[in-house]
């Protein structure tokens, strides 16, 4: 079977590629054009993965793409998200997508509460005050607390239950907004996003990314946060109209923001860097060795799988 990688995935997925399947890569080539249409007619599985664990390589798989590839049956994303994805046009076409949930649930929701933390607490800043000698001449000054806050996390998925699940015992109070009432979840529903920005203090953002919810968090939102709250985003930067972001920083509409990622990955606005009120992570949320190997074996698992005609095993069926 006939397997192209358009973009630089980590070695444990590129030797499995190679070893069981012929792999095509894309991204080295000096024609990638003409490999493509010598290749196309081969092609069955595409194997790629999101920027981030790409080596910021981008090559979104479009319907455009997708049409050059007469026999494509497969694309295995590295990632539990799939905006790189045209996943619509993959289905009416009969093309299987598959992507990593699960496996990076826990550390990405580790680093969401580590974030809120050091977001409220100024753990960072706090020891680069003592590194910089400053506690000589007088005590750290006191912050914000986590005690008495309500959170609202937009997304209540894989990751944002397991981010309940650790908030908790902190605590907080657990609301959620999404496309769906979960009446199996015993945290207050809203469905309106702007009332429960207006509710809470604290905004959890761990919904997909997309066309459908870019910039779901815009002015509105933010104004309605209020002067003590606190945006914390783990999921894509194009949930956060960044511009509008940075304003309510600036102006002081918002309390605080702990960003994990960003609209124009790896590069952040020189605006979010001069501000002394936000904590900017680069997009670190799965980012563990033991957590990346798990994410890769399970790329290399699906298509496996598909190459002995068997069932995949994490086939997206939610989008």
């Amino acid at each position: 079977m006939d397997v192209l990688m358009p973009v630089p995935l980590p070695p444990l997925i590129r030797q499995a590629m190679a070893q069981h399947f012929t792999l095509h890569t894309l991204w080295n080539q000096a024609d990638p054009d003409a490999l493509i249409e010598q290749i196309a007619p081969r092609i069955k599985a595409i194997v790629t993965g999101v920027a981030i664990l790409a080596e910021d390589h981008q090559y979104p798989i479009t319907s455009s793409v997708m049409q050059r590839f007469p026999n494509l049956r497969l694309i295995a994303n590295l990632g539990v998200g799939y905006d790189n994805i045209d996943v619509s046009f993959a289905r009416q076409h009969g093309i299987e997508v598959t992507n990593t949930p699960d496996v990076l649930t826990d550390e990405t929701a580790d680093t969401a509460m580590g974030l809120l933390l050091n977001t409220i607490r100024e753990f960072s800043k706090a020891e680069a005050y003592l590194r910089a000698g400053h506690w000589l001449q007088k005590p750290y000054r006191l912050s914000a607390s986590l005690r008495g806050r309500t959170m609202g996390i937009v997304g209540l998925g894989r990751i944002g239950k397991a981010i309940a699940k650790r908030a908790e015992p902190f605590g907080l109070r657990i609301v959620y907004h999404g496309r769906h009432h979960q009446t199996d979840m015993p945290y207050e529903y809203y469905p309106s996003l702007v009332d429960m920005a207006r509710a809470v203090d604290i905004l959890m953002i761990v919904a997909p990314g997309g066309p459908q919810t870019r910039h779901m968090i815009n002015a509105q939102i933010l104004q309605a946060l209020g002067a003590d709250g606190v945006l914390i985003n783990i999921a894509r930067g194009s949930l956060v109209d960044e511009e509008a972001l940075i304003e309510a920083l600036t102006k002081r509409t918002i309390r605080a923001a702990g960003l994990d990622v960003y609209a124009n990955e790896p590069h952040v606005p020189q605006q979010l860097l001069d501000l002394d009120h936000v904590v900017l992570l680069p997009h670190i949320g799965s980012g563990s060795q033991p957590t990346r190997d798990l994410m890769c074996q399970l790329v290399v698992d699906n298509v496996l799988a598909f190459g002995k005609g068997e069932a995949v095993l994490t086939p997206v069926r939610d989008a």
